[in-house]
């Protein structure tokens, strides 16, 4: 029949590019070369899901929008779906690489099919929905402590006392924020014996604090299941080679996961001081003539690796490890 999309077992492996918004869900099927557009609700996923058990596709690729995707990835998944989310940039210079500039949703969903035939990403498991939860409250509470210092910051350099009258009473009230959010995140921490354990061992390294802790436990969940280098990577702390014929360039950090990393940063500036083995290594870096930079930055790598071993061992951290 026309149109009628063929499911035989010899037919070519279908893969499927799904471009999310608040909205709409633009869906392509490769190498069919099939377009649709589907409501980002459980309607749409309902009317997705019964086309693709008919098709029984190799692979689904979706872009990681922040929350907008979570609904369709945990549907497809629990369905039995092979999803995998991948980095919007990694899919935008995809397509640059293919030799298209234009964006659409229509043409993102179809470079998002190619991508899954070409590359076949792992099929990425939906986080589990406490840890979802809670990485909410950890990103509420960043939004607030930059507020708050905004705030400050205004405070300070403004002359006018109706100003300052206003902003004192906006301070007071991210403070109090800030402490709710940490008490919320504190007591469902708390519930979990797993992650109750996992902070308590980075709480052990001396210059990470809770917030640190909770920032690595909810942000970098893999630690403890990774290598040293994946652990390093993942925070965007390993340092990207830079070379050419003879020029070697000089070694900087990118990417990674920015809220592990600025807790990180704090951390640094903490274990620096008060962390003997990371005073050490760091005073060692100076007199090699390190810039200060450079030095924190190592010490933050250093301080997630070190996280991710105590964690791979389940044990706190000791002056003279066994």
């Amino acid at each position: 029949m026309q149109g009628k999309v063929s499911s035989k077992p010899n037919a070519a492996p279908v893969y499927v590019g799904v471009d999310v918004c608040k909205e709409w869900l633009d869906i392509h099927l490769h190498p069919l070369g099939r377009d649709l557009r589907l409501a980002n609700g459980k309607a749409g996923l309902q009317a997705l899901k019964r086309l693709l058990r008919g098709l029984q596709p190799a692979s689904i690729v979706m872009e990681a929008t922040g929350k907008f995707h979570r609904l369709a990835h945990r549907s497809l998944h629990e369905s039995g779906f092979p999803v995998a989310i991948v980095d919007p940039y990694r899919a935008r210079m995809f397509a640059r690489a293919c030799g298209h500039l234009a964006k659409t949703d229509r043409l993102d969903a179809r470079f998002l099919a190619i991508l899954s035939q070409m590359q076949q990403p792992a099929p990425t498991a939906p986080p589990d929905k406490l840890l979802e939860t809670l990485g909410e409250l950890i990103n509420a509470r960043c939004a607030a402590a930059a507020d708050l210092a905004a705030h400050k910051n205004r405070l300070k350099a403004t002359d006018s006392a109706f100003l300052r009258q206003q902003l004192g009473k906006l301070v007071i009230a991210l403070q109090r924020h800030i402490e709710s959010l940490d008490k919320e995140i504190a007591q469902r921490i708390a519930e979990d014996p797993e992650l109750c354990r996992r902070v308590e061992i980075l709480t052990s390294v001396p210059g990470v604090g809770a917030v640190t802790a909770h920032c690595l436990v909810i942000g970098l969940s893999e630690l403890g299941h990774c290598n040293a280098k994946q652990a390093a990577m993942l925070a965007g702390l390993a340092p990207i080679a830079n070379d050419s014929g003879a020029r070697q360039g000089q070694r900087s950090i990118s990417g990674g996961r920015k809220t592990p990393r600025n807790a990180l940063y704090m951390a640094a500036l903490s274990a620096c001081r008060y962390n003997p083995d990371m005073k050490t290594f760091a005073t060692r870096l100076k007199d090699n003539g390190k810039q200060a930079k450079v030095v924190l930055t190592a010490v933050m790598r250093k301080l997630v690796v070190l996280a991710n071993t105590l964690l791979t061992q389940n044990r706190c951290w000791t002056p003279n490890p066994p």
